[in-house]
């Protein structure tokens, strides 16, 4: 998201009181119960809360493989939060602010400074006989950037007026992204039905939205791939339903398929005309893999008879790099077959290395088949790509808060379109960021 991004998230999340230590062995934690749930079982590389660990969203698995909407990430990925109890439930907290100068060189580039990003929320409880109740919001500051977002060459979708498409710019995020609830039925130690519904939501269909992939949390810019692989993840009406079975999950999804208008501020409604399948599987903790379709209506405003087939494939890996480190890769695949005869592939690889906990260093390469850039649908379909490399430095002012001062660098090719871009123009970015969790 090459954008000022203000990530502000605020996690919920709770497991029910812990159950007593039977009597028959009374000193034996590997027999202690948290509300039905075999602490034994329970794999404590996940959310640590002094000693106890938040169990997965849809399953009993770490929470650290829950992402954004139902999608998963590897286990061994880095899942920052401030975390309490309320009773019942557990809480947990999550922010991060990202101030952004964006320039992009050319006769379509520009420059401007915004903020932008996202406040989230969770709530979770967990039940005696193993069942877990959840809610998560979450919020951005994104409309206060304006209806024309932000500067990013080769990017486009949606519209900032209702009227003409929004091309070379990264549209605004809606105030609300999420709103949903989730509830998982644990069937065996392994196995858990689930169902989640969110007015917003994201429908199961591709890879984590990309400011909660690990290999891309970092990077303040958006991909230009994003409407081929993750631009549902603001779906206004959703509903989810699936099966966990240990490191395998199956699940569909009825969702509203138009995605949001311009006006940023509103909760949007319609009918649950399109239909989202995916199936995941993290083979170990260090990965993430998935394939999901999609048969979407009628998804852009400004073509409303144009219906979209999508597909997506994508290997999500994270490693731990000694006591604080991390080593991110993701490689992603998306494809919208459109019904007016046009289809169109996407093809991304990102990466984020951290030696340690004051240094990431951050790039991407993406590919994309569009016929969108030439302002006007000329019935070409061009394939243009863009590679970045970015690097943040962060310093700690407090316990659960990090400062940091970052940039990036990219370029792009345009092919056949360098007459408009003056060539195969490049750009830059720098940005401060403030992240509490």
């Amino acid at each position: 998201m090459i954008r000022t991004s203000l990530i502000a998230s605020a996690i919920l999340a709770a497991p029910a009181a812990l159950a007593q230590t039977p009597a028959e062995h009374p000193h034996d934690m590997s027999k202690m119960k948290m509300d039905g749930m075999d602490m034994s079982k329970m794999n404590m590389a996940g959310m640590d809360m002094g000693g106890m660990t938040m169990p997965g969203m849809l399953g009993d698995y770490p929470a650290t493989r829950d992402a954004s909407g139902t999608s998963w990430q590897p286990d061994a990925a880095s899942h920052s939060g401030v975390h309490a109890m309320a009773g019942d439930w557990m809480l947990m907290g999550h922010a991060l602010f990202n101030g952004v100068y964006s320039w992009q060189d050319g006769p379509r580039g520009d420059d401007k400074a915004f903020l932008a990003g996202m406040v989230m929320g969770m709530a979770r409880r967990s039940f005696m006989n193993g069942d877990t109740l959840s809610f998560r919001a979450m919020l951005s500051p994104d409309p206060l950037m304006g209806k024309d977002g932000y500067p990013l060459l080769l990017q486009g979708g949606e519209t900032a007026d209702g009227v003409t498409p929004l091309v070379d710019r990264q549209h605004p995020h809606d105030l609300f992204m999420e709103l949903s609830a989730s509830y998982a039925k644990r069937l065996t130690d392994k196995d858990s039905l689930y169902i989640y519904g969110g007015l917003p939501g994201e429908p199961a269909f591709g890879p984590p939205a990309f400011m909660h992939r690990p290999a891309a949390v970092d990077d303040p810019a958006a991909p230009i791939t994003h409407h081929w692989l993750d631009s549902t993840h603001i779906t206004f009406g959703v509903v989810t339903a699936g099966w966990a079975h240990g490191p395998v999950k199956i699940e569909a999804s009825q969702f509203h398929g138009r995605e949001p208008d311009q006006h940023r501020y509103d909760i949007e409604t319609g009918a649950l005309d399109s239909t989202a399948v995916r199936v995941s599987w993290n083979p170990g903790p260090n990965w993430a893999l998935q394939a999901s379709w999609a048969n979407q209506k009628s998804p852009e405003q400004l073509e409303p008879d144009v219906d979209e087939k999508r597909w997506s494939a994508s290997a999500l890996y994270t490693r731990k790099l000694g006591e604080s480190g991390e080593l991110s890769f993701t490689g992603a695949w998306g494809r919208k077959e459109r019904s007016d005869g046009v289809d169109l592939n996407g093809w991304l690889g990102e990466a984020a290395w951290k030696p340690n906990g004051k240094w990431t260093v951050f790039g991407r390469a993406e590919k994309i088949e569009t016929d969108e850039l030439a302002l006007v649908h000329d019935g070409v379909v061009r394939k243009p790509s863009e590679v970045s490399l970015g690097l943040i430095r962060d310093w700690r002012v407090a316990e659960h808060v990090l400062f940091g001062v970052g940039g990036l660098v990219s370029h792009n090719w345009t092919d056949g379109l360098s007459a408009s871009y003056g060539g195969d123009p490049n750009g830059a970015m720098g940005f401060v960021r403030l992240k509490i969790g």
